[in-house]
């Protein structure tokens, strides 16, 4: 398989790439023509959903996930050490993606919470790091034999100590790492499901719809489809009219969906909560609003482990997206909403559905 030597025998695209889009592709072009043989070929076969997908993000006729520009980078014998030439493809490819219909709104706002999620890993995986030396420091100097209250040490014994009073320095330290360790988790697992978001959004890319509903589903269809039991979305939102988009955006693509028009029926629809994938949840609604909602629904032991994604007009900031995170959110779609996005993020969720089942 050799990549380069057919890259100027594609067939004439449907659409004419922009200028933007002809110029990323170059770039690439340029960097993959600088491999050798064994690693171009390394590279085309990571590519998702096959190696054709590599051709295509180099000759023009799709925009590659930055992972791809990223392998990339890696394989090539100069780039690494170049950060400008890694800076410069990434702004190229958003100009590309800026004015690429239909998906490079929906790549960008998830590519944001990825991002987003990475940088709560890191940083609180620093600060795991550091309640751990202290902790560690902490303990050395209790360990010391001329500490305050240790063993043939000198001075008073340390009040500290006495279990039942206040809680000693290295216990706070312990609890302090063991948060962070969880919040790390937490992001971690979030960057993962952008991670397959992204990939979802890619595979819609020179289409104008999400892929088909399962074998055997006919558009709209609920119940069970050639023995695969439907899973279920639950639509929560106070206003009919975006009852009636998101429907129109997931009817067709082989899920069950089931809608309430507030707090309460949404807790009623979750009577009987097997088979539901994800929980589409307004935050602004009258009576019990969004927040509410959802720690009844984290209260519930048969219901708390339902992801729920927030669709919310309030904002998308890192300010709102920690508010949902706490509030029991697994995911948050700004409004207006983006078809795109939508699509792959239920599908993400429905995939995981199906994975624990099965």
């Amino acid at each position: 398989m050799r990549l380069v030597t057919a890259l100027d025998g594609r067939p004439p695209l449907g659409v004419e790439p922009g200028p933007e889009l002809r110029e990323f592709a170059g770039e690439l072009r340029t960097l993959f023509r600088g491999l050798d043989a064994p690693a171009a070929d390394a590279l085309a076969a990571r590519c998702t959903p096959g190696p054709q997908a590599c051709a295509d993000y180099l000759a023009a006729v799709r925009i590659p996930p930055w992972e791809f520009v990223e392998a990339l980078l890696d394989a090539h014998p100069d780039a690494p050490g170049r950060p400008e030439v890694r800076e410069r493809l990434r702004r190229s490819r958003l100009a590309a993606l800026r004015v690429a219909p239909p998906i490079g709104w929906a790549v960008r706002q998830i590519e944001g919470q990825l991002h987003a999620a990475e940088r709560e890993v890191q940083e609180a995986d620093e600060e795991a790091e550091q309640a751990e030396r202290e902790l560690a420091r902490t303990r050395q100097t209790s360990a010391a034999p001329d500490a305050p209250g240790a063993p043939g040490g000198s001075g008073a014994p340390d009040p500290s100590a006495d279990r039942t009073g206040p809680a000693r320095p290295a216990d706070l330290l312990a609890e302090k790492a063991g948060q962070a360790r969880e919040r790390s988790a937490r992001a971690a697992a979030r960057r993962d499901l952008m991670r397959r978001q992204l990939i979802l959004v890619e595979r819609q890319q020179g289409t104008t719809a999400a892929p088909p509903a399962p074998t055997g589903t006919a558009a709209g269809e609920t119940g069970e489809a050639g023995g695969i039991e439907l899973p279920k979305i639950l639509l929560v939102d106070d206003r009919p009219e975006n009852l009636v988009v998101l429907e129109a955006l997931l009817g067709p693509h082989g899920h069950q969906l089931v809608p309430a028009t507030s707090g309460p029926d949404a807790l009623r629809a979750l009577m009987e909560p097997d088979g539901y994938a994800a929980i589409l949840l307004d935050v602004q609604m009258p009576g019990m609003d969004g927040y509410e909602t959802a720690a009844r629904i984290r209260s519930r032991a048969r219901t708390r482990d339902i992801p729920i994604v927030f669709v919310t007009a309030i904002g998308s900031g890192p300010d709102h997206a920690r508010h949902a995170y706490a509030a029991g959110a697994a995911d948050f779609i700004p409004k207006p909403v983006d078809p795109w996005t939508v699509r792959a993020k239920v599908a993400s969720f429905v995939e995981l559905h199906r994975e624990r089942r099965g």
